[in-house]
């Protein structure tokens, strides 16, 4: 997390959802491991795309836009925008399911894929965590697998058009099978790591696995 950061953003907000962790808000108790209803428990569906942040909205145009993936790699890169789309295009339509309770069907994602980045970078064996760091200071984690997971990408567009910067644009991760939160916006690098390191709302109550089915909301 950047130095600084959280004295930028809605402090407010951050001492709300840590009350919602503390006090398991949502959470029904119903989990539903063989994913028997397109709905996780305790979600609804919306037709818009509801927009959350921490009061930040880096701009970063693709001119200036960098992405650095590093760590435990043979090959760690920096790439810019131009770099990025020179890699093989991925196209992909999931979910999208958010702790705040909030479900969309049907996205429709243009980018690079988690293993397309992997064969660019070659992993090492001691890779077990993948760390992601946005261009607004924000932070969190996933498991080498879950990244690189088949529905995995960097998104830059949304719906046949460039993703916006209210969306997490230029570049944003994409992680369905996760919480939203998990799908860092504003992505400026991913740290192939040895060990975990809990990200920003990590710390702050929300579980380190979030997995929406079992309703991993909180820790």
């Amino acid at each position: 997390m950047a130095d600084g950061f959280s004295g930028k953003i809605k402090e407010k907000l951050i001492e709300a959802k840590q009350k919602w962790a503390k006090n398991g808000r949502l959470l029904t108790g119903q989990a539903d491991h063989a994913h028997e209803n397109r709905l996780p428990p305790g979600q609804r569906e919306v037709k818009d795309w509801p927009v959350l942040d921490l009061g930040i909205t880096p701009h970063v145009g693709t001119d200036e836009f960098r992405l650095t993936i590093d760590g435990e790699v043979e090959n760690p890169v920096t790439l810019d925008f131009g770099q990025l789309l020179d890699l093989p295009p991925f196209m992909a339509k999931n979910d999208i399911h958010c702790v705040t309770s909030w479900s969309r069907y049907d996205n429709h994602w243009q980018g690079v894929s988690a293993l397309s980045l992997a064969d660019l970078v070659k992993p090492t064996s001691d890779a077990r965590h993948v760390l992601f760091t946005a261009h607004d200071g924000y932070t969190t984690n996933v498991r080498v697998d879950q990244f690189l997971d088949d529905d995995v990408l960097l998104a830059h567009h949304w719906e046949d058009a460039p993703l916006t910067e209210e969306h997490g644009g230029p570049v944003r991760v994409i992680i369905p099978k996760l919480y939203f939160w998990k799908s860092a916006k504003w992505v400026r690098q991913i740290t192939f790591s040895k060990i975990d390191k809990p990200g920003f709302w990590e710390v702050r109550g929300y579980h380190n696995n979030a997995d929406p089915w079992t309703e991993e909301r909180y820790g």
